[in-house]
């Protein structure tokens, strides 16, 4: 599993499989490449022995959402990136990849996650963040929906109320609050962020590799939604919503660090 320039992969003796992504002076974020670059070390992980995923972000962010100018067309009118009758409704393909693996994931959230960034953190199955750790769902900020994870799992993550506020205020969180919230297991001192992630994540790996992955398929049956239906309907809201004024303003109102002036079209 060779390293891709913007996500680094490393496996170690204990069957950890540490991704890291890596465009810090972008606050990692994600591009097309580094979508399908993580999507595919997901998917081959099983294959190269991995028996835990550790995903965390170059500091100083875990990762800040879409490149708003790559993915998101940078608010221009006519470059939406899924715009309707582009392509088939589908689930992101890298968010398909983290919601059905059978392997275990740990996020290890040393920063920022906003946007998709929160989405990837609340796709793992266990969250360590360091007490510089902040979290978003920005979406609705650049006249969007989230992706999957803020609608199928947040609000069993911190309630449906407190899942409500984020996804419609686009507010951002720090550390302590989020794991009073119930939106992540623990808080640590930036430096010990690495270690305790890694010592969690290999007293996973250390279990039965198949009785492990049974556990995951067994909580995924018990608790997810259709991932893929709801994956469909994402899309498709999404591909209508790129094409408004709104999220055109929303985009341009980030890159000129302004306050935006959403119309309702």
């Amino acid at each position: 599993m060779a390293d891709h320039a913007d996500v680094l992969f490393e496996l170690g003796d204990d069957h950890v499989g540490v991704v890291t992504l890596n465009r810090p002076d972008a606050r990692n974020a994600l591009t097309h490449g580094m979508y399908a670059e993580l999507e595919r070390l997901v998917r081959d992980a099983p294959a190269a022995g991995v028996r835990c995923l550790l995903i965390t972000g170059a500091d100083p962010a875990f990762c800040s959402g879409d490149d708003v100018r790559q993915v998101m067309g940078g608010g221009q009118e006519g470059k939406a990136p899924l715009a309707e009758g582009e392509r088939t409704p589908r689930l992101t393909p890298a968010a398909d990849a983290l919601l059905h693996t059978d392997v275990p994931v740990v996020a290890a959230v040393n920063g920022a996650a906003v946007g998709w960034g929160m989405e990837l953190a609340m796709m793992a199955d266990l969250r360590v963040a360091s007490e510089k750790a902040r979290f978003g769902e920005l979406f609705v900020l650049r006249g969007l929906v989230s992706d999957v994870a803020g609608l199928g799992r947040l609000a069993q993550l911190v309630g449906r109320e407190r899942a409500a506020e984020l996804l419609f205020t686009g507010d951002v969180i720090d550390a302590a609050t989020a794991q009073s919230y119930g939106l992540v297991g623990r808080v640590v001192a930036h430096d010990d962020l690495l270690p305790t992630a890694r010592t969690l994540a290999a007293k996973i790996a250390a279990n039965p590799p198949l009785a492990v992955q049974q556990l995951k398929a067994g909580l995924r049956g018990a608790l997810d939604p259709d991932w893929h239906d709801l994956g469909r309907w994402v899309s498709s809201t999404l591909g209508r919503l790129f094409l408004t004024e709104d999220h055109r303003e929303g985009v341009r109102s980030f890159l000129e660090k302004r306050s935006p002036n959403f119309v309702g079209r």
